[in-house]
């Protein structure tokens, strides 16, 4: 399968963008980048040189993944949100020896307009709501809201919101897929069938 780039999109030699993915308009992939299979990258996004995608990662229109930011498989970024790679940016002071990493793991969700302070992890299967700003790390399968967001819940693999305490011991079901999902000492898991 072709990768598919948009006659107004710039992909700078050197760029790898694995089979099946899509670059639509305006967007612009640096040289340095690499990028996996099925993705897709909307209108008017920017991809950094050292940026890693993995497949299948969705990347929403105006959003910029600047270097020293890796998304693992299945990731989605929603519109308009927002990566740093610079802690306590000046526009006087050149900063970039001190770019701290981020890195979003497999099949975690960024709501639209969210801000992922750097130099975070944020965790498989998380889920950040829109307009969050995320400063610390996040455990996998939780909900995060808020400025600065704050954990609300926990979510299945299928996207739907757990009925856990946030902190404790107990376990649930996904309302949507049945998957049943165990809660202890603030970690959360699938329960292997």
């Amino acid at each position: 399968m072709a990768v598919n780039i948009h006659p107004s999109a710039i992909v700078d030699d050197g760029a790898s963008i694995g089979d099946g993915s899509r670059v639509w308009h305006f967007a612009h992939i640096c040289a340095g980048a690499k990028i996996g299979e099925g993705c897709s990258f909307g209108q008017n996004v920017f991809v950094g040189n050292d940026v890693l995608i993995g497949n299948n990662v969705k990347v929403q229109n105006n959003v910029s993944v600047y270097d020293a930011v890796t998304l693992e498989d299945n990731v989605f970024c929603g519109p308009s949100m927002v990566f740093t790679n610079v802690y306590n940016p000046r526009s006087a002071i050149s900063r970039k020896d001190e770019y701290r990493r981020t890195i979003v793991r497999h099949d975690a969700t960024i709501g639209a307009n969210a801000t992922i302070v750097c130099g975070v992890t944020i965790g498989a299967y998380a889920f950040i709501a829109a307009g969050a700003v995320i400063n610390r790390d996040v455990p996998d399968y939780a909900l995060m809201a808020g400025v600065p967001a704050r954990q609300i819940g926990w979510m299945s693999r299928f996207g739907e919101r757990l009925a856990l305490p946030i902190k404790g011991s107990g376990q649930a079901s996904c309302p949507q897929s049945g998957e049943r999902y165990t809660l202890q000492d603030g970690v959360c898991r699938a329960v292997a069938d």
